[in-house]
């Protein structure tokens, strides 16, 4: 493991110096703005007010997780802009990442949901200062195949340890969502304050999990290709899976209604320190993004929420309730808010699901 850890760490801080090289190379030739994304979100129904504006679309990187991306910018990646989700905002603030943004420059800044903007570190720190624009908002749930498995026997997250679906499941690689799930089925709601205890028992949940993984899916794609594909039937998934996979006529379900409820994440952007792009160009991604047209796109196509809640409000009240966004108040009832949690803990959960994955 040891050689495996030191390996990986070389490569990623190789790849960071190249990429940072490159980035640097590509803005000091006049290009455009550096997008550190999800896959999936380079799509140009999502910022066409941007691409009008400049001429072009914004050049993407990817990255798989929070995680990944983290250790990459700390090994030298240049971007402009990154798309972190809310447990992570903290920890890239306080790793000295991020700068502030202006929000006198982004124009919907005050329609944002206050729901959202209460959530504690997530927008802004203690004195007021802000850091993170939250944007696209939605679940980690229960996602199933209705041809092939009985709506009765997926009331409860516990399914996924059930052995009658052994090689039919697949959850995230993802720690957040992974521990979420776990944390779900021993009944916590509030993972900041998890004991050692609890840690265990939602360790130990996992590993039976893992017993029936098919799969540790890693982006949208890849799971709505298991999950149209008939690899699995069960899946802890984004909202996004269902919807892309109905889109594509697969018979794919969500159960928003467990026994133990669903996760909820908050994401938006954030801009790096030292970003190398044009200031003025940031602010008008932000702003292409925050357009309340592009509520309309989030929610028919990816099932997820607008952080801006006048976009959410124009939305067909029809399409809303389909997508369970119709009341809020109890679209949250029964959700584990992935909100930041303490760095210790985070460490503990990212080698723990590390030792989980490999079958220990």
């Amino acid at each position: 493991m040891k050689t495996k850890t030191r390996y990986w760490t070389m490569a990623l801080a190789l790849a960071g110096v190249l990429a940072a090289a490159a980035t640097t190379a590509s803005h000091s030739a006049g290009s455009d703005l550096v997008v550190f994304d999800w896959a999936g979100y380079e799509l140009p129904e999502f910022h066409p007010k941007y691409t009008e504006k400049q001429g072009s679309a914004p050049t993407y990187a990817f990255f798989g997780d929070e995680d990944e991306a983290f250790e990459k910018l700390r090994s030298g990646f240049k971007s402009d802009l990154a798309h972190p989700c809310s447990q992570s905002v903290v920890k890239w603030r306080d790793a000295g990442l991020l700068q502030p943004l202006d929000t006198s420059k982004i124009t919907a800044w005050k329609d944002l949901n206050p729901g959202i903007m209460k959530m504690k570190d997530l927008a802004t720190s203690a004195d007021g200062t802000a850091w993170f624009m939250p944007w696209d908002w939605g679940n980690t749930q229960l996602t199933y195949n209705s041809d092939k498995v009985d709506e009765k026997d997926v009331q409860s997250l516990k399914a996924f340890a059930d052995p009658k679906f052994k090689g039919r499941v697949s959850i995230g690689d993802n720690v957040d969502d992974a521990y979420a799930l776990a944390a779900l089925v021993i009944g916590l709601k509030d993972w900041t304050q998890m004991t050692d205890d609890q840690f265990k028992q939602a360790s130990d949940f996992l590993r039976q999990v893992h017993k029936n993984v098919r799969l540790y899916w890693t982006d949208t794609t890849n799971i709505v290709q298991a999950l149209t594909g008939n690899e699995i039937d069960l899946a802890w998934a984004w909202n996004d899976a269902t919807a892309q996979s109905v889109l594509a006529g697969a018979p794919i379900k969500a159960n928003r209604d467990t026994k133990e409820g669903i996760s909820t994440w908050v994401c938006g952007y954030v801009r790096l320190k030292d970003a190398p792009g044009n200031a003025d160009q940031a602010y008008d991604f932000l702003n292409a993004i925050n357009e309340p047209d592009v509520a309309n796109v989030l929610v028919k196509n990816w099932g997820y929420g607008q952080a801006n809640a006048k976009g959410m409000a124009a939305v067909d009240p029809a399409l809303l309730k389909g997508k369970g966004y119709d009341d809020v108040d109890k679209f949250v009832d029964k959700t584990l808010f992935q909100s930041p949690i303490p760095a210790e803990l985070k460490q503990k959960m990212i080698a723990e699901f590390e030792k989980i994955k490999a079958g220990y």
